[in-house]
Formats: structure tokens, C-alpha cells, sequence
């Protein structure tokens, strides 16, 4: 597999796409579950709740963020698979923490959702047929193909694992 072209997603993507280097994509997403789940376990519930500025996330709104993400991915990527045509919705990240209430969550339900959604992806990509990773469709009015939906989904987790080492402090 080849890693995405510029037009197989909007350039805001390539903040994403760019951090991942591999072009075994299947197995990049395989191997950053457990990577990513052992940065999440070393961190205590007390600690997940933490903000690193006045109108920041806690660490559980960023996990959780990034698990709706994935979805919403993943979604995006099933759709777009599977043939259909319609162009789907953009996502809000504001409304979608704001409803989550991610902070009356457990961080090891949190940890243990990133860990199942991280499977739904992997079973997702691992079966999809050759031909289906340039299918196209449109969402957010951006064009996207479904293999650079799954580098965004790798590169989402890996811009908020940076994120937190470099925000929030956590190792």
C-alpha cells in the first residue's frame, strides 16, 4: 500500500497523515493499541482529570476525543468502503465533548472503550478488499479516500499521544 496522496484528503489531514511514517498502515494501527494503552494505564483516575490551562480538556475529555474521533473515522471509512455515495456530516469536537461528559466517566472505562474501539478498527481494516482502499467519498464537503481515513485515524491517536507527553506532562 502506498502512503496518501495530497488529494485524497483536505490538507488540514496532513497534520495527521504526516506523523505516520510506515506504510503498513493495518499494522501500524495494530501495534499503536497496545503502545498508546500502556501511555493511558499510567495514568491515575485523579490524574485523568486534570487540565493544563483554564478552558483546556482533562485527559479524559482528550481520550475521550479521541475515541469519538476514531469513530467518526471509521465511519466515515466503512462508508466510503462500502460503495455508498452520500456525502456525510462534519463533526463538531466542541459539541461532542460538551454532550460526552467524559469527567463522570471512569478513566479505566475510558482506557478500556480506546482499547475496544481500537479493535473495531483493526477488524474493520485487516478485512477490507484491495480495491476498497481508494474508494472516495466526501465528508465535512472534504474528499477523502478510505486509506487516508485509516493514516488519520493512526495519526489522530498519535498527535494526542504527543499532546499529552507534551501538555499535560504524562510520560
Amino acid at each position: 500500500m502506498t502512503r496518501p496522496q495530497t488529494t485524497e484528503a483536505a490538507s488540514y489531514y496532513f497534520k495527521y497523515i504526516d506523523l505516520i511514517t510506515s506504510e503498513d498502515i493495518v499494522a501500524t494501527i495494530h501495534a499503536q493499541k497496545d503502545e498508546t494503552a500502556r501511555v493511558l494505564e499510567s495514568i491515575s483516575e485523579e490524574q485523568s482529570l486534570y487540565a493544563y490551562a483554564p478552558g483546556k480538556w482533562t485527559i479524559r475529555e482528550v481520550l475521550n476525543h479521541v475515541n469519538d474521533g476514531e469513530r467518526v473515522f471509521q465511519n466515515r471509512a466503512f462508508w466510503f468502503a462500502r460503495g455508498f455515495q452520500d456525502p456525510l456530516p462534519s463533526f463538531d469536537q466542541n459539541i461532542a465533548v460538551q454532550f460526552a461528559h467524559a469527567n463522570q466517566t471512569s478513566w479505566a472505562q475510558l482506557v478500556a472503550e480506546f482499547r475496544t474501539v481500537r479493535w473495531a478498527s483493526i477488524s474493520f481494516f485487516q478485512n477490507l478488499p484491495d480495491e476498497a482502499w481508494s474508494r472516495t467519498g466526501v465528508a465535512s464537503d472534504n474528499p477523502f479516500t478510505v486509506r487516508a481515513l485509516a493514516y488519520i485515524i493512526a495519526g489522530h491517536v498519535a498527535h494526542h499521544t504527543n499532546v499529552l507527553r507534551e501538555k499535560y506532562g504524562i510520560s
